[in-house]
């Protein structure tokens, strides 16, 4: 019984946690409130049995209904102490939120008498199966469980093994690059926290039908501690080895000690051992096997049809690039021209009046207009009324010297950094005010100076991560299950396997992203971008850390883009990449723009000669 109570919490947890990366160290209160909630509906009224405990509502509603409201209180519970610490902080700030909130419940509830008694808490709950009797009643109870827990594992599976949990995977990692392809990361991590909330909310009321009470001391934040053990020692991320680190924290060790003869002058020692034994073994997992027992599960290990990337064919886009990815000193160079097309990822037909030849802008068709632009940071200006211009369907320099303040202003186009003053505007609108993932969904799409990957997806999975509005991410994907997004997964591995091939990654398709080198960690992140479909595409010192091939290829795919009808603004410092790919360049110094022109008209300026030498 306790096992598949544990389970239905953890496997919550994990979908927070392991999946998600939320560190919820609330999530004992959530088990505790669908407890409280299938009590109050199941009681009765508060005067019934001579009236020794108080409580608020007090109802006798069927015990499906009650089961129901406790998964639904606890979720809507879930997402308001998600609401209190799921902005855009450090993991470890969130969990100190939560844990905070979790305390503060605890004393509340112990302390007012009113609410569910206090620290007395509730008795006489009633148990679904009171109508049986003795172990016939135990025995049926505990089948029932195990029932709820295979729907409630199916359930999961819908969350975790598509698109969906794909997505959730990608935040986990790197928060900053899902906002970067569009998620809205706040709204997604609210959903897992509903959803977590359910099924701790259908833990709680199953144990306290079964045992009949609950009170404060059964939902410490020491109980969260343990569900969080068992999912460090059994996978985190795997609902397989999340059952394994169940049966073995909360049930061998947690129970077991239980059974152990007591010692006469240290009568409470036995049931600290179990507790004990727990940090000993969390301690370990983390230094030793951080991966847990069962290691969460590769993509590229999964049958066909759910996230396995198909075969990628030599010849299935067309083009003649060896399927090989650069290695770093030796590596063979192939020659860029007989990289594939790039049709898959033009957005001439959205970024380009109807009959006009990609890349041909109209006189004045700018796709980004900044004006003024002015960024502080204390009483230092890092961007001081900078004003420029991208051309659609152009290719645009950003350069000047360190500390310019060429990052900062890529930062507040994208959005990550908000303009103290000044306007953005984008594809004919004002984004000032437009949160990143929203520019990100319109088209406007960067990548970082350091690279940021998904390092715990596969390759492949980075860029089918990218990838807007995909039926496997929708509500109705959880309901249908594979055979609603089957199809569009396989169209969108093969655009994905011809992104890789274009840039000579194919054999790295299925490893680790943390894996790869920094250069293949670096153009990952531009194939990620470009699976996007962006109107602009901001690339921040892209060339950095590259081989001389692949910054060949960088600007290859480049010059194909801007053909495709794609426009590019991007921060560099090897001039002559900017030389070679750039129509516009603007210089900046100090935080102000400098000078705009050509490559070749900018060599010769004085004042741009001078802020490199001296600024």
């Amino acid at each position: 019984m306790y096992l598949g109570t544990d389970l239905l919490a953890t496997w919550g947890l994990n979908l927070e946690f392991g999946v998600a990366g939320v560190a919820n160290f609330a999530y004992i209160a959530l088990v505790a409130a669908g407890a409280y909630t299938y009590a109050v509906l199941t009681l009765g009224s508060s005067s019934a049995n001579g009236a020794f405990q108080s409580y608020i509502l007090g109802s006798r509603l069927p015990i499906v209904v009650a089961l129901l409201a406790a998964m639904a209180v606890a979720g809507l519970l879930g997402c308001l102490i998600g609401a209190t610490g799921l902005k855009r902080l450090r993991q470890d700030y969130q969990a100190m939120i939560m844990l905070v909130v979790s305390i503060m419940a605890t004393t509340v509830i112990g302390a007012d008498q009113a609410i569910v008694n206090g620290q007395a808490g509730l008795s006489l709950i009633p148990n679904p199966l009171a109508s049986l009797n003795g172990s016939a009643r135990a025995w049926t109870y505990v089948g029932l469980v195990a029932g709820v827990c295979v729907v409630a594992y199916l359930f999961l599976r819908r969350f975790t093994r598509g698109p969906l949990g794909r997505s959730l995977r990608a935040m986990r990692d790197d928060e900053d690059a899902a906002v970067a392809i569009g998620k809205n990361v706040v709204a997604m991590r609210l959903m897992v926290q509903g959803v977590g909330g359910a099924y701790a909310g259908l833990s709680g009321a199953l144990l306290a039908g079964f045992i009949g009470g609950w009170s404060p001391s059964s939902w410490q934040y020491v109980e969260t501690l343990a569900l969080l053990t068992a999912i460090i020692v059994g996978g985190i991320g795997n609902d397989g080895g999340v059952f394994l680190g169940t049966v073995i924290v909360p049930v061998l060790i947690l129970q077991g000690v239980q059974f152990l003869p007591q010692i006469a002058s240290q009568p409470g020692l036995v049931e600290d051992l179990g507790w004990i034994i727990l940090g000993v073994l969390t301690i370990a997992f983390i230094f030793v096997r951080s991966q847990g027992i069962v290691p969460e599960r590769r993509p590229g290990q999964r049958r066909s049809g759910t996230t396995a990337p198909l075969a990628l064919a030599a010849g299935s886009s067309g083009g003649t690039v060896a399927a090989r990815a650069d290695t770093g000193a030796g590596a063979e160079e192939h020659a860029p021209s007989d990289a594939p097309r790039l049709a898959a990822w033009s957005v001439a037909a959205r970024t380009r009046e109807p009959g006009r030849p990609p890349g041909d802008a109209a006189p004045g068709d700018d796709v980004l207009a900044v004006s003024d632009l002015v960024r502080t940071f204390g009483g230092v200006r890092a961007v001081d009324g900078a004003s420029f211009s991208v051309r659609r369907g152009s290719i645009t320099g950003l350069i000047g010297p360190n500390g310019a303040g060429k990052s900062t202003v890529l930062g507040i186009v994208s959005g990550f950094v908000p303009a103290s003053s000044g306007s953005v505007r984008f594809d004919g609108e004002n984004v000032t005010e437009v949160a990143a993932f929203r520019r990100a969904r319109r088209g406007l799409v960067r990548t970082f100076q350091l690279p940021h990957e998904f390092g715990r997806l596969t390759t492949i999975e980075n860029l089918l991560a990218a990838v807007p509005g995909q039926r496997g991410e929708s509500a109705m994907s959880v309901v249908l299950g594979t055979r609603y997004w089957r199809s569009e997964e396989r169209r969108l591995t093969e655009r994905a396997g011809q992104l890789l091939e274009m840039f000579a990654m194919s054999e790295k398709a299925h490893d680790l992203a943390r894996e790869l080198s920094g250069g293949q960690k670096r153009m990952l992140e531009v194939m990620r971008a470009l699976m996007v479909e962006p109107k602009l595409l901001l690339l921040d010192e892209p060339m950095a850390g590259l081989s001389p091939m692949l910054s060949e290829r960088l600007e290859h795919v480049c010059s194909q883009m801007r053909s495709a009808g794609m426009s590019i603004l991007f921060v560099e410092h090897e001039l002559g990449a900017v030389e070679r790919l750039c129509d516009h360049v603007v210089v900046m110094a100090q935080g102000s723009v400098l000078s705009q022109g050509t490559m070749a008209d900018l060599r010769s300026n004085k004042e741009v000669q001078d802020a490199y030498i001296v600024g």
